[in-house]
């Protein structure tokens, strides 16, 4: 009988097939600096790259807010699961059969919860399909994107669906089929596709709909957004949220247009489902749409991995230009560009596509106008030039400047501002003193631990890290003698831990941290470009024995010198206690050392 993997060797399987830089890739534009690859951080707003992702020792780590971690660590948090969700998503990527482990009961419930909402979701969008593919029920469905002009090709490729309505298909056409599936009741009304009725029973949410499956980053379907068909109320309808579905952090077309979007550099931001299939339909494909709520930070985060600029292509009603003006402070502590393109009067983006082609969206898009402008102009329309009306929009400015999470941001929009109107550039940065920036706080900039390390002991910490694998060898040197840093100790603990059954590695050590300070220290020695042009192997190890030679003779030294050191401290205390006997053992002993120390210099110990 086979014994089982551990939860450790599962783990490292996975770790060493999974690519940490076509993972993180997939969710932020990486450019290869040298050995490494760096880009923006996707955990915190900046212009500037940060984020470096080393394939070698396979983790990743932002200088500026200091996020680090293993391909796990990154997976969790840009993802939002938990451990036994990343290892699972990972190993179904890289092909490895999970063993059965043992979860705790919450971990049992959640994945199981989870699981069941991402197979029912994905079997009603397969019975959703075939429902608008055949049979006389979705006729009108079929009549409808035809009218729209939307080709089979635009149908599979957003896996379009009809929930039929109440007269051919009954009020739980849904329900029923996914019952006869074995699916439960309970799961079906968790993701949403059934409502419970007062006096007992179930009835579908979604009917006589053009059904959109909403999709994650990994393709699972998470949702439905559906298009009624005759004049019903509501016009547009959504999944409620549920333990795989946050609408706040999914936009729909993302999954499908990611290519795209990276590719150009640029994405638009339309308010409808409908409006980004019909942009597709004429091959404008870097769209994406909330789903039934304001763009939110996390979506312009989200975006951000993908893109450095974000066009929102909206009404030029007051609910488009309340909508742009909502999104601005986003942006701006996100420190993405945002534009704006205000579409003609009297059109939508279907019917300026329909009627004017695909290049009056391009040039729509091409001159569209930086977010700041576009508020400083709507403010002015709103409040005019008269000095009341210039208070009025210093006031409002202030509030905008103080939005963004970058100081030359701000001070170059306090100077634009202050010249557009005749104040001085200060009369914006007021708020922003006393006022702390959105998102600030989320640790991009780190106070010092105090800590100074001795440089000999500095030097022992960094071989440690760059080589864990000599750990065992220091440490029967008597390593920890000779150490009293915190970071150090920390880093010592943790190999001990790590190669408690083995060989500890640098990402290994690196996840085995606690400490922010630790993790930092470590994650950056790490990052840096190797000093040595070395790249044989072989060569590498032999440079690290001899460095590792050199380090235990130093420990020797260090630890032989203290013990000196605290032997003269006991002979002069004997000496002054008048103890005679203690004084010649003493003395015994001290001669004795001198005759061991022979064959060392000294003058190592400043060498190294």
């Amino acid at each position: 009988m086979a014994v089982p993997d551990s939860r450790e060797e599962v783990k490292n399987r996975v770790r060493e097939a999974a690519d940490i830089v076509e993972v993180i890739g997939e969710c932020v534009q990486l450019k290869r600096a040298g050995s490494r690859y760096t880009g923006l951080c996707p955990f915190h707003a900046e212009k500037t790259p940060s984020f470096s992702v080393n394939p070698q020792g396979q983790f990743f780590h932002c200088f500026g807010c200091g996020e680090s971690g293993d391909v796990f660590s990154f997976v969790m948090k840009y993802h939002h699961m938990g451990f036994p969700e990343a290892l699972e998503t990972l190993a179904r990527r890289y092909h490895i059969d999970l063993p059965r482990r043992r979860l705790s009961d919450r971990d049992k419930i959640r994945i199981r919860e989870r699981e069941a909402l991402y197979q029912v979701n994905e079997a009603a969008a397969l019975l959703y399909q075939q429902c608008l593919s055949s049979g006389d029920v979705a006729r009108a469905a079929r009549e409808y994107l035809q009218q729209r002009q939307v080709p089979d090709g635009i149908v599979e490729k957003y896996r379009l669906g009809y929930a039929p309505a109440p007269e051919s298909g009954g009020w739980d056409f849904i329900t029923r089929r996914l019952r006869a599936k074995k699916f439960s009741v309970a799961d079906i009304e968790r993701a949403g596709l059934a409502v419970r009725r007062e006096r007992g029973g179930h009835y579908d949410r979604f009917r006589d709909r053009v059904l959109f499956p909403i999709q994650d980053m990994t393709g699972r379907v998470v949702a439905f957004g559906g298009r009624i068909l005759g004049d019903g109320k509501p016009k547009y309808m959504n999944s409620p949220e549920s333990a795989v579905f946050d609408k706040s952090r999914i936009l729909f077309g993302l999954f499908q247009h990611r290519q795209a979007i990276r590719q150009g550099r640029r994405a638009l931001v339309v308010e409808g489902n409908f409006d980004l299939i019909l942009l597709a339909v004429h091959g404008i494909d870097n769209v994406v749409a909330p789903l039934g709520t304001s763009l939110t930070r996390a979506h312009v985060r989200l975006l951000r991995g993908y893109c450095d600029e974000v066009v929102l292509l909206f009404d030029g009603d007051a609910a488009g230009l309340k909508a742009a003006m909502r999104s601005v402070p986003l942006f701006l502590a996100e420190q993405v560009e945002g534009k704006v393109a205000i579409l003609p009067e009297g059109h939508d983006p279907d019917s300026l596509v329909r009627e004017q082609g695909p290049e009056a969206v391009h040039e729509l898009v091409a001159a569209a106008r930086p977010l700041a402008e576009f508020v400083f102009d709507s403010l002015v329309r709103r409040h005019g030039l008269t000095l009341s009306g210039k208070s009025r929009i210093i006031g409002e400015l202030q509030e905008l400047v103080s939005q963004s999470s970058d100081p030359a941001q701000k001070s170059l929009m306090a100077a634009h501002f202050g010249e557009k109107l005749g104040v001085a550039p200060e009369r914006f940065l007021s708020r922003s003193a006393a006022r702390k920036p959105a998102g600030a706080g989320t640790g991009a900039e780190h106070p010092p631990s105090g800590e100074t390390i001795p440089r000999r002991e500095r030097q022992l910490l960094d071989f440690l890290i760059l080589y864990p694998e000599h750990f065992r060898e220091l440490q029967e040197a008597g390593l920890e003698e000779v150490v009293s840093g915190e970071i150090t100790c920390q880093v010592i603990d943790a190999l001990k831990r790590g190669t408690a059954e083995g060989t500890c590695s640098c990402e290994q050590l690196l996840s085995l941290l606690q400490g922010d300070e630790e993790r930092r220290y470590v994650a950056e020695l790490l990052m840096r470009e190797p000093e040595s042009d070395l790249d044989d192997d072989e060569a590498r190890n032999v440079q690290a024995q001899s460095m590792c030679e050199e380090l235990i003779t130093w420990i020797r030294l260090f630890r032989q010198r203290k013990s000196s050191r605290d032997l003269l401290r006991r002979i002069s205390e004997a000496q002054q206690s008048g103890d005679t006997a203690l004084l010649m053992e003493l003395l015994r002993r001290r001669q004795e050392e001198e005759r061991k120390r022979t064959g060392f210099s000294d003058n190592l110990l400043n060498k190294i």
